[in-house]
């Protein structure tokens, strides 16, 4: 099963890959190893988790602005995640970060029913046309 959601393109870009899901908001300085893109915050769902190659999806960063730095060094160390969806509202650190890292962000529109978006499905992040993709596996 497939399914379509309206997004708000806030970084173009089209990627695809499984998705990691939260709807606890992430700090990336503080909370995720920039050289090896595991998340460490012990107090986190997603504790042990990779974000490499994933759609990561969560309601919003918080923490420091230096956490864009943190998301453009992920991509540096090639650990970043693919794409990045915002189920809340983007965060001035999320937006900033996924820009200098050229990783495409969208913000799911809230005018629609959003159904629970499922860790390890398949995701098409389209940055082009606003659309995420899930396909259930």
């Amino acid at each position: 099963m497939t399914y379509s959601l309206r997004c708000k393109v806030i970084v173009g870009g089209k990627a695809s890959g499984r998705v990691l899901a939260t709807k606890q908001p992430i700090n990336f300085l503080s909370s995720v190893d920039p050289l090896t893109g595991m998340i460490t915050d012990e107090n986190h769902e997603l504790c042990g988790n990779s974000v490499k190659e994933r759609v990561l999806v969560f309601p919003y960063a918080v923490g420091s602005s230096v956490g864009a730095y943190s998301i453009f060094a992920l991509r540096s160390n090639r650990v970043s995640p693919v794409g990045i969806i915002c189920t809340s509202k983007t965060d001035i650190t999320t937006a900033s970060g996924c820009a200098i890292a050229n990783i495409p962000l969208l913000e799911l529109c809230t005018d629609q029913v959003i159904p629970e978006i499922e860790n390890f499905n398949e995701a098409l992040v389209d940055g082009i046309s606003g659309i995420l993709q899930i396909k259930k596996v």
